[in-house]
């Protein structure tokens, strides 16, 4: 008998190729029928998939690159398990590149993975870039790439996001429901597509329950432990908030680190709610009211959309947006007195 090859497998059972090797690439949009007819078939003509000759012959490295502003926020490390679930489901690794909010990390990044070390990208953005056109400039020779949470909105490519301003109006609502009359807002960069959306979600809700807007309640807060220490103690002694609803989760940490030093009491003295998908938010004295975010599905959806443009089902510049839904677990940190 000549010998089988995954073009006469695909004959014998009148399918495509792609679809024989997405099956013994176990690929989630294979459905289980076809897949075990696909297997059967293979063993029956004795077929075995070289997968390191179709590598080459495809010339793709089954990697593909995960782009992070940090590792230590639990929201990252959750959405990276998800991205990691569904490339293993597809025969791919991942590798995982940290930017530390640097654009220019961001960017080398990027470069140097167009030399053929990733077949493509799933990236949160950093929190420093102004001129985003370096992605634009590698044309038709870009590789896929799909934003998750934070993302530059004038670059068209699929990306996945939560509904960020409804969110926020939801958080400070609840913070003015609780009671409060100034409510801060702590930013690490409101230029960033999250900062933004998010500050407008405070910015509405305070005009709907009319409380008056001052800007200076709106804190400019950085990378940085120690300077963040310093900008929220100095917030919290001159501009005296009742409630504050911080944008990422090191702000909530910050601001209790803040209030232990200065004596102040959670929640009868200061109000908190942020940005979080910590699993031990329960467990914080008192415990901490967040918006959680959910992280692995985000991830998850991420990772499908890159696969889709993979596997040559969609194209890689096309504007395809997930929203998923946040949602607000009430604890101790906002209860009423």
């Amino acid at each position: 008998m000549d010998s089988i090859n995954i073009k006469k497998l695909a004959e014998a059972l009148n399918l495509s190729t792609s679809t024989i090797s997405r099956a013994f690439r176990d690929n989630s949009d294979i459905n289980d029928v076809t897949k075990a007819r696909i297997l059967s078939k293979a063993k029956e003509l004795n077929y075995q998939p070289n997968h390191y000759a179709s590598n080459l012959r495809e010339q793709k490295s089954k990697t593909i690159a995960v782009i992070v502003p940090e590792l230590a926020n639990n929201y990252f490390s959750q959405a990276i398990h998800g991205i990691e679930r569904v490339a293993r489901e597809n025969g791919y690794h991942i590798l995982i590149y940290v930017t530390d909010d640097d654009y220019k990390k961001e960017v080398n990044f990027i470069r140097h993975l167009h030399n053929g070390r990733a077949d493509g990208i799933v990236m949160s953005v950093s929190g420093e870039a102004n001129d985003h056109n370096y992605l634009n400039k590698f044309g038709a020779k870009r590789l896929p790439l799909v934003f998750f949470d934070r993302i530059y909105e004038d670059i068209d490519t699929p990306r996945v996001i939560t509904n960020d301003y409804n969110s926020s109006f939801l958080a400070t609502e609840h913070l003015i429901e609780q009671g409060c009359k100034r409510v801060a807002y702590l930013v690490v960069n409101k230029s960033l597509s999250i900062g933004k959306t998010r500050m407008q979600g405070y910015i509405d809700a305070l005009a709907k329950h009319q409380v008056p807007f001052e800007e200076n309640l709106i804190v400019d807060c950085s990378n940085s432990y120690e300077e963040n220490s310093t900008i929220i103690k100095n917030a919290l002694t001159q501009l005296k908030p009742d409630g504050i609803f911080t944008s990422v989760e090191r702000l909530a940490f910050a601001t209790y680190y803040a209030c232990y030093d200065l004596n102040l009491n959670i929640p009868k003295d200061l109000k908190v709610i942020s940005f979080s998908s910590l699993e031990i938010a329960p467990l914080l004295n008192p415990s901490l009211t967040t918006i959680t975010q959910p992280a692995a599905e985000i991830g998850e959806q991420a990772a499908k959309l890159l696969f889709t443009i993979l596997d040559d089902h969609a194209d890689k510049n096309e504007s395809n947006e997930v929203v998923l839904e946040s949602k607000i677990i009430k604890r101790n940190s906002t209860k009423k007195d």
